[in-house]
């Protein structure tokens, strides 16, 4: 990461884990562990421990997330959540297009980008999340997929918008499973990404673009990702949920 012109962001995201009394108890073990961060803390809850989170991290530097956000206001969307919802109770940030969305629950390349724009809309920053599978990878077309990902989710956001949007890099071969892609892997596909931004708006903005890595990224790994120059941060996943660890990474993007 290059600490001249970006800060790197390390977010939590805690997938469908933790009651309200549970994010409580985990949340009050981060925060003492990451009080004097160089980096900006996220954690991303489940919708229903949204409002323990908000208050369990009152006064703390940690910044509070939603996993997903419907693109519109209102209306019959059974078990949906708009971004009005989240920004009326005080959320940040929210992630659009995890792998994990796409792959279970149908969400495409333009739904994604419909999500990113209705939170964009609200004020939210959003952490948008763009990568491969491993057949898409063997093939050789890694770059070509998260180029146009990475374009159809920003279509229509303009320059001053995107200082409020994170691109994600999440491999979906590296996601939960336990295999990472190497430093050098992750920081090629972040460069294209960063590429990618260059030709949408101009190098300005591709220099201020915060790009994370999140293809488990962990205590033992996070320091040589953060290494790179074009990976900015993490998205992470299974190490979020456990205070020491989630530490060891904000340190690892604290002083890298």
């Amino acid at each position: 990461m290059n600490k001249a012109v970006r800060k790197a962001v390390i977010a939590g995201n805690w997938k469908m884990n933790k009651t309200p009394a549970e994010a409580k108890e985990l949340l009050n073990a981060i925060a003492p562990l990451v009080k004097d961060a160089g980096c900006d803390v996220v954690a991303c809850v489940p919708y229903v421990d949204l409002q323990t989170a908000l208050e369990a991290t009152a006064g703390t530097n940690i910044k509070i997330g939603a996993e997903n956000c419907h693109w519109e206001p209102s209306g019959a969307f059974t078990g949906e959540i708009s971004a009005d919802m989240l920004a009326a109770m005080g959320v940040e940030y929210v992630i659009t297009g995890h792998s994990e969305r796409r792959t279970y629950f149908g969400d495409t390349d333009v739904t994604v980008q419909k999500r990113t724009r209705a939170a964009l809309d609200k004020g939210l920053t959003v952490i948008v999340c763009v990568g491969e599978y491993l057949e898409q990878r063997e093939q050789g077309i890694t770059a070509e997929l998260v180029a146009m990902q990475t374009k159809i989710a920003l279509q229509g956001v303009s320059k001053e918008e995107l200082a409020r949007v994170i691109i994600a890099y999440e491999p979906v071969w590296a996601i939960g499973t336990g295999r990472t892609a190497t430093a050098e892997q992750a920081n090629e596909v972040c460069a294209v990404i960063r590429g990618v931004i260059k030709d949408l708006y101009d190098a300005e903005a591709a220099e201020k673009m915060v790009i994370q890595y999140g293809g488990s990224m962990n205590a033992k790994n996070a320091a040589e990702l953060l290494a790179q120059p074009d990976v900015d941060g993490g998205l992470i996943g299974g190490a979020s949920l456990k205070p020491a660890d989630f530490a060891e990474i904000v340190k690892a993007a604290t002083v890298g």
